[in-house]
């Protein structure tokens, strides 16, 4: 069966799938222009009012019906596009029949995940299966992993540039975000937390910075790791623990792995967040520290995490509004020293919500990638943001989804 589509959202309905939404029919209009796309959900009902609040011309965007454990309804929709672009989440709940159709259909895919557990299963199960299809699966398009993993290529391009050589110690420094969370991404952290409670092997697997890397190559140098507050010279700033940085360092690990080690054998990276150089910063650093690590307790025991799902954290579907979106932004810095001890910084930035309003976009701008600027040879299998997308994704992205990619001093 010839494909009707290059892109199909699956999830359309969901809080990020909305915004993907809006930024494909404001970007390509009613699947008429450079991509044809379709929205895909298990309800005609909310389809046709997302649909009709991306306003005037919208009622020409096709609408699918598929429900995650359907086979039947994915198998069908695969055979119709070039891309699933997927936001059903949590994925280690939802996502997984729709990964291995995908996989042995020979269909490209892309989603938003930060389940590194789910990730690595993913993995194991398919990918033998994606590279005899053709499939070319990519995880991790949106907010996480996309600035670090691209960014971080983005920084050792230019270390080559003026070393002649990569840089094996790099360090990523969130200078400033606002943005807030939404339900479904609480969800997933604590769907990955309640895994790990369950299974002591899972939170062995989890603390290993290399899991995401092909299985001879899941052991690598000792990896820094900031756990609590601490000064940091080279950006001059107390920092504080990241909490994207469980799944981030893991997609640039694999980046490097299955690149073939184009950051070096011997390559250290860690991420934390800037929180000033005075004793405000250190006191904000440990606040930090503190919060997030009370957080993670309070999920894994029962009633302290009913607490939290019932009157704390946003419940699926709920996250930063319209406005909050467009108000926030993010700043990264790249910091590494050449042979002579010489610091090169670079950064990437973005203009809306890091979470959403900016994953949307990148997640957009993943599936205009997949689906339009891959060469025809480009092989099967699962691949990172910078190893199969590369400078075609960046050009993307600066072009169309307000990022960033700049050198600040070397």
């Amino acid at each position: 069966m010839s494909e009707s589509f290059d892109i199909v959202v699956f999830g359309a309905t969901s809080f990020v799938g909305q915004i993907l939404c809006r930024h494909l029919f404001a970007r390509h209009g009613a699947s008429g222009g450079e991509i044809r796309w379709a929205m895909a959900g298990r309800s005609r009902g909310k389809l046709e009012r997302v649909r009709q609040d991306l306003g005037a011309g919208a009622g020409d965007i096709p609408l699918l019906l598929a429900n995650a454990d359907d086979e039947t309804a994915l198998t069908t929709l695969c055979q119709q596009t070039r891309v699933v672009i997927s936001t059903v989440g949590p994925y280690a709940l939802y996502g997984s029949e729709l990964v291995r159709i995908c996989a042995e259909s020979g269909t490209d895919y892309c989603d938003l995940t930060g389940e590194v557990q789910w990730i690595r299963r993913m993995i194991d199960a398919n990918e033998a299966a994606a590279k005899r299809s053709g499939a070319r699966i990519v995880h991790c398009c949106g907010f996480d992993s996309v600035p670090s993993d691209l960014g971080l290529q983005f920084f050792q391009q230019e270390a080559r540039n003026r070393f002649g050589a990569p840089v094996e110690r790099v360090k990523m420094r969130v200078k400033a975000a606002r943005g807030g969370f939404s339900g479904g991404t609480v969800a997933s952290l604590m769907n990955v937390v309640k895994e790990a409670k369950q299974d002591p092997g899972l939170r062995k697997q989890l603390a290993n910075p290399h899991l995401l890397c092909p299985p001879d190559a899941q052991r690598g140098a000792r990896q820094p790791n900031v756990t609590f507050a601490e000064y940091d010279e080279d950006a001059r700033s107390w920092v504080a623990p990241f909490v994207m940085a469980a799944i981030n360092t893991r997609v640039v690990h694999r980046s490097n792995a299955i690149a073939g080690f184009p950051y070096g054998q011997s390559f250290q990276y860690d991420e934390a967040m800037m929180t000033g150089i005075s004793s405000k910063g250190r006191l904000m650093a440990m606040s930090v520290s503190l919060g997030l690590a009370g957080f993670m307790a309070a999920s894994v025991i029962p009633p302290s995490r009913w607490v939290l799902e019932r009157f704390v954290v946003p419940k699926p579907g709920e996250g930063p509004t319209p406005k909050e979106q467009e108000a926030g932004f993010f700043d990264l810095r790249f910091l590494g020293h050449g042979p002579d001890g010489e610091l090169l910084v670079t950064k990437v930035t973005g203009d809306r919500d890091p979470g959403y309003g900016s994953t949307g976009k990148m997640l957009g701008e993943a599936g205009a990638c997949l689906a339009l600027d891959l060469p025809e040879d480009a092989e099967g299998g699962f691949w990172t943001p910078a190893t199969l997308l590369g400078d075609a994704f960046v050009e993307r992205l600066q072009a169309h989804a307000g990022l960033k990619f700049e050198v600040v001093s070397s």
